[in-house]
């Protein structure tokens, strides 16, 4: 029973270090809506600069991803997480020193190099230390320090918005802090065991397994790992279009996408602008970036414990469906100006529906479904779709408001999340309980 303990003890406090990653996505995800009404006027942005600079992050992660992969793949995923760390802390102060517009997006887009090799490498690396049974609540992990790292970043910026028309040079020289402590904890991390092993480092690999779950467990998963790799060679992108892989690629591809255009982080990430609408004050704006990180992190709690217990299908399911019925209520209240109070009420029933389905799960499947000897390319690449997505999304939005009305756009994420709903319905399959290398078939088109 203690032995058990320890071994729980000893996963989940790797699975949070390594998650701290995840605050990085957070931090530089949050920092940007606190941020934009002090750049807007500092810069004098008009709708196009203005999304093109919130997505500039967006761009830096698909090159991040692509790095990741490269690096997870050669050198190990301990060592991409440590650069994940430096990079981040480098453009935080970078940001924060910024003189020019083409300065600041340089250094957002370098810092999007940063999360984005975070954000393929910290729900991958879990998922390669952790046990079948609790793999979706260790990844879900990385979703809550996502979400702690917006909470944090809106309190911040709340309590720095009265000091001046330069207070966001604070907002994003602060980000150096978390980035520097998570640096420090991965230096204490041990390597994926199941890297080790693809690389031949059989008893280093067993030597970790045998702190995650004892010597059954190590033979078992050793032999799984073996028996799941066909070379030790990094695969090529050709692989992934090999029959028994292609259709988990399709899958991890489709869910990336769906997480981004379902439409949810133009309410993280343009907060103000949306509550400006219906006559919200610059306070009231900011304090509503509080309230929504507050209800962001209750539910990714709840995420966590349903996650490995209803499965992900169902969570998926009802969260797109739901977010659907959501943003047609939304647009009708920005349309016909309801008040900010109401507003507030269905833009935190959509924040908390989303942090319990696509936001955890999406991270949870796409570190799972792929084959061992491909998962970390895989996975850089359905991750690269997904930033691509969220440049996308961002870039558009303040071009269609201006367009269109603020309201809008969410009818066209209201028809997305329909069509998201039919896509999981047809091509995702339950993974709750089974094991990485039990997977190598169950996405394979059998």
């Amino acid at each position: 029973m203690n032995t058990t303990h320890s071994h729980s003890a000893y996963i989940f406090t790797i699975s949070f270090i390594s998650a701290l990653g995840g605050y990085l996505f957070g931090f530089d995800f949050a920092v940007i809506s606190g941020a934009l009404p002090f750049l807007n006027e500092y810069f004098q942005l008009n709708a196009w600069w203005e999304g093109f600079l919130t997505g500039s992050l967006a761009l830096g992660c698909m090159l991040g991803c692509v790095i990741a992969g490269t690096i997870a793949d050669r050198f190990g995923r301990r060592p991409g997480l440590m650069l994940a760390a430096l990079i981040f802390a480098f453009s935080s102060f970078g940001m924060a020193m910024s003189s020019t517009l083409s300065i600041f997006i340089g250094m957002r887009f370098l810092a999007g190099i940063g999360v984005g090799m975070a954000s393929m490498l910290s729900p991958l690396y879990i998922a390669e230390i952790s046990p079948a049974e609790v793999r979706g609540r260790n990844v879900s992990i990385n979703q809550l320090t996502i979400v702690i790292g917006i909470l944090i970043t809106n309190l911040v910026n709340y309590k720095l918005a009265d000091t001046g028309p330069e207070a966001w040079r604070w907002m994003f020289g602060l980000g150096a802090i978390p980035s520097l402590c998570f640096f420090l904890g991965v230096i204490w991390l041990p390597e994926s065991p199941r890297w080790l092993i693809q690389k031949g480092k059989i008893q280093q690999g067993e030597s970790i397994l045998q702190r995650i779950g004892g010597e059954e467990f190590v033979r078992k998963t050793v032999r799984d790992i073996q028996q799941s790799f066909d070379s030790s060679e990094r695969p090529s992108l050709r692989v992934l279009f090999e029959k028994g892989i292609w259709p988990a690629v399709v899958i991890g591809i489709g869910l990336a996408i769906f997480q981004q255009l379902c439409g949810i982080n133009v309410v993280f990430n343009y907060t103000s602008t949306i509550f400006e609408t219906v006559g919200a004050s610059l306070d009231r704006q900011l304090f509503e970036t509080v309230v929504i990180g507050v209800v962001n992190m209750l539910f990714t709690l709840l995420a966590m414990w349903q996650v490995d217990r209803l499965g992900r299908k169902p969570l998926l399911l009802a969260g797109s469906i739901g977010l659907s019925v959501l943003y047609v209520i939304i647009a009708l209240l920005l349309k016909y100006q309801a008040p900010p109070g109401l507003l507030s009420l269905f833009v935190l029933l959509a924040i908390s529906t989303y942090s319990t389905s696509l936001a955890p799960v999406t991270w949870v499947l796409i570190s799972e479904i792929f084959p061992n000897r491909v998962r970390g390319l895989a996975s850089s690449v359905s991750i690269v779709f997904l930033w691509a997505a969220y440049f996308v999304l961002v870039f558009t939005f303040p071009i269609l408001a201006d367009q269109l009305g603020t309201y809008g756009p969410f009818w066209l994420y209201s028809f997305i999340c329909l069509l998201g709903s039919v896509f999981v319905w047809r091509k995702v399959k339950e993974t709750k309980g089974k094991t990485l290398e039990d997977m190598d078939q169950a996405f394979a088109g059998h």
